[in-house]
């Protein structure tokens, strides 16, 4: 077995089973020990877009949500639900929305932990992340170590390097355009954005992410207009599907219920990242109150993620396989079973999918970026920051001209690997949550935190400097 062969095998089986219960089960786990957080999603929602000035952070509470969007909607939820269709049938959707709705309560959970522990550096900008729940709140340094190194690096890979090979295939196949054309265009933008810090990557998600949901979804619309003569029974085939076997006719390829469970499963948590601490690392930089609001407004990114835009990339792609046969021959290709969905609106159907695509690739460059720095400071210091830059841009240049098959799967293994010590701090703390949501209950969620944001004295060396 090649080296290739067997990252892909211990890839495949930390994304399988292990991964799903872990994640699945803190999930379930975390919504009982919130009081069914989900219930205040429309509270949270209002919460998002409500200015908070006078707390303590360096962005809006709304800015720190579209930044962590940025790197959340992306191909997981194009691409990835036609994958988990595609392998697992028509009942992976069901599966994959029930992640999205119990995920509410983990990216609540492990946002206001990462709030509650975050630090100013000397210079006093915010920092946060599960690497500081584990240090802080469990006195665990080890698994913050542990944590940031695995973001750190695999940043470069699944947020960086494949996401450029991503935007160069398209306009490559699409415009015709050569990779070394794209490779440095892209590189510059990627440069002049991240050059200016979290301010300058807010900004740009803040305009960026509305406007790329809003589009795609306006595409989702259009087909399921289109449809509408299916999408009952496109409804009644997802449900079923989820718990009998479906037969490989009428347009689907056969699954038993486990494959559903999994594709389901696995798919929805790649796509809406709760659990694997990544969004609290931009969370922990906003202007918050306390802890609790700035949770709220983060579980809202799981929220639009998987429980509407991968509900709806779901109905669109099944309802489409029911009113097109001819797709059938396209199962077990989750990116063919896509372009052949949006294909079917006449003219302007595949510019859509593609602009979606490249917007979300490039978007999510964007907010990895600033995972991968928040980790790399906490473990060397300030002074990273420079390098930190010059390397992610050349990783853009670089990962728009290469084939990744093998980046892809050593960052994929290492972003499953991630959720591990983050969920360890989730669940070991779950008292302090729970405490957190009674305390900023009702009409004390405007209560101001009264505990001092402490001054990280090593900020400038980091933990291994």
């Amino acid at each position: 077995m090649s080296f290739s062969d067997l990252i892909s095998t211990i890839d495949n089986f930390i994304w399988g089973w292990p991964l799903i219960i872990l994640l699945f089960g803190t999930h379930i786990f975390m919504t009982f020990r919130t009081g069914f957080i989900q219930k205040d999603i429309f509270k949270a929602i209002k919460l998002s877009v409500t200015k908070d000035p006078d707390a303590e952070g360096d962005v809006s509470q709304f800015g720190a949500l579209t930044t962590a969007l940025s790197s959340t909607i992306g191909t997981g939820n194009i691409i990835g639900v036609g994958t988990a269709i595609a392998c697992g049938g028509p009942g992976s959707v069901l599966w994959m929305w029930l992640t999205g709705i119990f995920g509410i309560a983990t990216k609540y959970a492990e946002t206001l932990i990462a709030v509650k522990y975050r630090v100013k550096s000397e210079d006093g900008t915010m920092i946060g992340g599960a690497m500081y729940a584990l240090d802080r709140g469990l006195k665990a340094r080890w698994a913050g170590i542990i944590f940031a190194i695995l973001a750190a690096v695999c940043a470069f890979g699944i947020g960086c390097m494949v996401q450029a090979n991503a935007v160069a295939a398209n306009f490559t196949t699409n415009f015709g355009v050569a990779p070394w054309i794209i490779a440095i265009v892209l590189s510059v933008l990627v440069g002049l954005v991240i050059i200016g810090g979290i301010q300058s990557i807010t900004r740009v998600s803040e305009r960026l992410v509305p406007f790329m949901a809003v589009f795609y979804v306006i595409g989702c619309l259009i087909i399921l207009i289109m449809n509408v003569d299916v999408l009952g029974e496109a409804v009644v085939t997802i449900v079923t599907s989820a718990f009998t076997t479906k037969a490989a006719t009428g347009g689907f390829i056969g699954s038993t219920v486990a494959m559903a469970c999994r594709y389901g499963f696995a798919r929805g948590l790649f796509s809406n990242e709760s659990g694997m601490g990544s969004a609290p690392l931009v969370a922990s930089a906003a202007q918050t109150r306390n802890p609790k609001r700035q949770a709220l407004v983060s579980m809202t990114g799981t929220f639009w993620d998987t429980v509407i835009i991968c509900l709806m990339t779901g109905l669109v792609l099944v309802s489409c396989i029911i009113k097109h046969p001819s797709i059938d021959a396209l199962s077990g290709n989750g990116s063919a079973l896509t372009s052949m969905a949006f294909s079917t609106i006449p003219g302007i159907g595949l510019p859509i999918l593609i602009v979606g695509l490249i917007t979300f690739a490039f978007s999510t460059i964007l907010g990895w970026y600033y995972y991968g720095e928040r980790c790399a400071v906490y473990l060397l210091g300030e002074k990273v920051i420079i390098v930190y830059k010059v390397l992610w841009v050349i990783g853009v240049f670089v990962g728009s001209l290469v084939e990744l098959n093998l980046i892809w799967n050593i960052a994929d293994l290492l972003n499953g690997l991630m959720a591990v010590p983050n969920i360890f701090a989730v669940l070991l703390l779950s008292k302090v949550i729970a405490d957190e949501t009674k305390k900023y209950s009702g009409s004390h969620i405007t209560d101001k935190d009264t505990t001092e944001i402490p001054v990280l004295k090593n900020s400038k060396k980091g933990i291994l400097g």
